[in-house]
């Protein structure tokens, strides 16, 4: 029996710079990925977030199911900075992540430096054009 495509949630199981971004997508580990990511310290995933609402979506959750290994969270909110909604703002300090919104291009910048410095990064990265 013949098997067609198989298609899997986008997941990349390493921590690696994001090499470009723009497009609507974004470049790491010599691949690339159409949509917004998650950088987390168990890999860089595929995430809904848009920059009509860019703290929202289900896999933000698994921000806070590694919230032990991550201590400062940039979110990229596209080409504008938006704020970060009060409770999740309070969430965050709950768990103890300081977390930075910003444009994408400077989460990424961010991002790639504060990797390089072995800080206990994650970003939440809304792809842009």
């Amino acid at each position: 029996m013949a098997k067609g495509i198989e298609i899997r949630e986008a997941h990349f199981p390493g921590r690696a710079p994001i090499e470009a971004y723009g497009n609507g997508g974004f470049r790491f580990a010599s691949m690339s990925h159409r949509g917004s990511i998650l950088c987390l310290p168990s890999g860089i995933y595929g995430w809904d977030g848009t920059a009509e609402a860019p703290f929202t979506g289900e896999r933000l959750g698994k921000v806070f199911e590694e919230a032990e290994e991550i201590g400062f969270l940039l979110f990229g909110t596209g080409t504008d900075i938006r704020r970060l909604p009060p409770a999740l703002a309070d969430r965050m300090r709950q768990v103890g992540i300081s977390c930075d919104p910003m444009s994408t291009g400077a989460a990424v910048r961010t991002f790639n430096i504060m990797l390089s410095e072995g800080r206990p990064v994650a970003a939440a990265l809304v792809a842009v054009d």
